[in-house]
């Protein structure tokens, strides 16, 4: 019996890759999607958010 260690590597690649990207997504959310809403609380929310994680914003 032989097992084909090339389409397990194939598969955990595609995973770390999918992954990848919807961290991406979701922090470009989190950062434009909250940083430009027109809502007054969810912007300071947001604005104090990144003061309590040292990210630096004005």
């Amino acid at each position: 019996m032989t097992t084909d260690s090339r389409t397990v590597a194939q598969g955990a690649t595609n995973t770390r890759l999918a992954a990848g990207f919807f961290a991406l997504f979701l922090g470009a959310f989190f950062v434009w999607g909250a940083g430009f809403a027109h809502s007054a609380a969810l912007h300071d929310t947001a604005h104090d958010v990144r003061h309590a994680f040292g990210f630096p914003c004005h």
